[in-house]
C-alpha cells in the first residue's frame, strides 16, 4: 500500500539561507517554491524522493506551530511523508490499526517561478501513535519536476532515512506489521546496537537502537539522512571547494561502499553521503 517515501520535511528559520545551502549540497536547483498556510516552502526533487524546506511566514496556527518547534528543538528533520497509490484505502488501514488518521485533505500549490500547479490528497497519523515521529501519507496524480543539476558531482537520490528508537520491538511492529514495509535486515552488534532495515520503494527506512543512548524511552526520533552520489571523490572535491565542512572519504559499513559525513550546510540534519557498491541496493 505504501509505494515509497514521497518526501522528508526540514524546518528552518531562514528559507533563503536554507535553500542556498541545499542547492550547494545537492548541486541541483530547487524544483518547486510556494508560500501559504503560514509557511514558505522550497522543494528539491531528486531521483527517488523530495526534500521540502519549510520556514514560518506570517501569522496563524501553522506559523505558530513551526515557530514553537524551532524555539524548542532548533532547525532539523521534522516529518516524513509516505507515498500511496490509494489514499482512501490507506486511510482505512490506518484507522483500522488505531493510528488515528486525520480526515483526508485535498491540497493544491502553485510554483512561484513557473506558475504550474500540483494537487494531492493527504492524511496524517496521530503522532502519539507513531512513537513521536510526525508521519504523513500522500497520493498525487503526477510527478513533481526534477531538480536540475547545476554542476558535476551532484547528489542523485536518498539512500536511507534514519530513525532511532529506545524500543526496537515496538518500532519493528510499527514499520513492519502495521505500515507494511518489508524488513530487509535485522542485525545486532556489540559496538553499534541493533539495526533494522525496512524497504520503502528503492530506499531504506533504517531503525537503530543503541542501548543507553536514548534519554526519552517513550518516543522514537528522526535522526538523519544518507544521500547517494555516483562519484564520491568528485562530490567531496566540489563541496570542499564550496567551503562546506565535510569529512574525508572512508570505507562504509556495507561492503563495497564509500562514505563521507557532511558537517555544515544541512540545517542541523545529520547527513551522510554514500557511493553505493556496484551490486544491487540492500
Amino acid at each position: 500500500m505504501i509505494t515509497g517515501l514521497d518526501h522528508v520535511v526540514v524546518l528552518t528559520g531562514d528559507i533563503n539561507a536554507a535553500s542556498a545551502a541545499y542547492q550547494t549540497l545537492f548541486a541541483r536547483a530547487p524544483s518547486w517554491q510556494y508560500s501559504g498556510d503560514g509557511a514558505d516552502r522550497v522543494l528539491f526533487t531528486l531521483d527517488n524522493t523530495t526534500l521540502e524546506l519549510v520556514a514560518p511566514n506570517g501569522e496563524g496556527a501553522n506559523a505558530d506551530r513551526i515557530l514553537a518547534v524551532l524555539a524548542a528543538q532548533g532547525e532539523g528533520l521534522a516529518s516524513i511523508c509516505f507515498r500511496t497509490s490509494d489514499i482512501a484505502r490507506m486511510h482505512r488501514r490506518l484507522d483500522r490499526l488505531t493510528l488515528k488518521p486525520d480526515p483526508i485533505a485535498e491540497v493544491e500549490s502553485r510554483d512561484a517561478i513557473s506558475g504550474a500547479t500540483l494537487s494531492w490528497k493527504r492524511t496524517r497519523a496521530a503522532t502519539e501513535t507513531t512513537r513521536g515521529v510526525r508521519m504523513f501519507f500522500l497520493e498525487r496524480d503526477k510527478e513533481r519536476p526534477l531538480s536540475v543539476r547545476t554542476t558535476t558531482g551532484s547528489i542523485t537520490a536518498l539512500d536511507h532515512v534514519v530513525v532511532s528508537t529506545p524500543d526496537p520491538e515496538r518500532a519493528a511492529a510499527l514499520y513492519g506489521a502495521r505500515l507494511g514495509l518489508d524488513m530487509a535486515l535485522d542485525r545486532s552488534h556489540p559496538d553499534w546496537g541493533r539495526l533494522m532495515f525496512f524497504r520503502c520503494g528503492d530506499l531504506i527506512v533504517e531503525v537503530t537502537h543503541r542501548p543507553g543512548k536514548e534519554t526519552d524511552t517513550s518516543q522514537d526520533r528522526l535522526r538523519g539522512l544518507c544521500w547517494r552520489v555516483s562519484d564520491i571523490d568528485a562530490t567531496h572535491a566540489r563541496l570542499v571547494e564550496a567551503g562546506v565542512d565535510v569529512s574525508e572519504v572512508r570505507t562504509g559499513r556495507k561492503p563495497g561502499t564509500r562514505v563521507m559525513t557532511v558537517r555544515s550546510g544541512t540545517c542541523g540534519v545529520p547527513t551522510l553521503l554514500v557511493q553505493p557498491s556496484a551490486g544491487p541496493s540492500s
